[in-house]
């Protein structure tokens, strides 16, 4: 590769890493299957690289690479036969329920926010943008972002309070 095709995309991994990890975690549910798939997309990334000439395009290509990669484990893991074993399965631990619970109350307590303070929350949280970032992008102040986000949270926070005892929530 070219030294200057190479930096290029070294500080394209550099400044995209953590917003594409997050992405391919929420693809897999694993933290370990989500280190796996990003380097495969940007190994796939990396041999197309000259090719791709538009930058605004890159990101969507690892996250295509991504989507394809975890669409096509996804695949191969269901060709797996079932064997049958004479016992029943087993029922799924507490932790199972509570997570599925936990799950079915945050998307109860999305539902209530607005569309605006949705769209702040995933820009923030799930897109890792700055508050300027948002701000630029939506076409609004730094402030009206900073308030919108803080009313989500709160909203949150009232519409189901046990999310307040989440760790990742806050």
């Amino acid at each position: 590769m070219d030294p200057g095709i190479e930096a290029d995309f070294r500080q394209f991994v550099i400044d995209r890493s953590g917003a594409l990890f997050r992405t391919a975690y929420l693809l897999t549910g694993d933290r370990h299957a989500a280190e796996d798939l990003v380097q495969s997309a940007l190994a796939k990334t990396a041999a197309r690289w000259r090719d791709l000439r538009d930058p605004a395009a890159i990101e969507g290509y690892v996250r295509r690479a991504m989507y394809h990669e975890q669409v096509s484990w996804w695949r191969r893991r269901s060709r797996v036969a079932e064997v049958s074993t004479g016992l029943p399965p087993d029922r799924p631990g507490d932790g199972h329920a509570d997570a599925a619970d936990l799950r079915l109350v945050m998307r109860a307590a999305l539902n209530r926010l607005t569309p605006r303070q949705r769209t702040m929350l995933v820009l923030r949280y799930f897109e890792d943008l700055s508050e300027t970032e948002i701000a630029r992008l939506l076409g609004v102040r730094v402030g009206s972002v900073r308030s919108q986000i803080y009313r989500s949270l709160d909203r949150l926070k009232k519409a189901a309070p046990e999310l307040s005892a989440v760790k990742e929530f806050g």
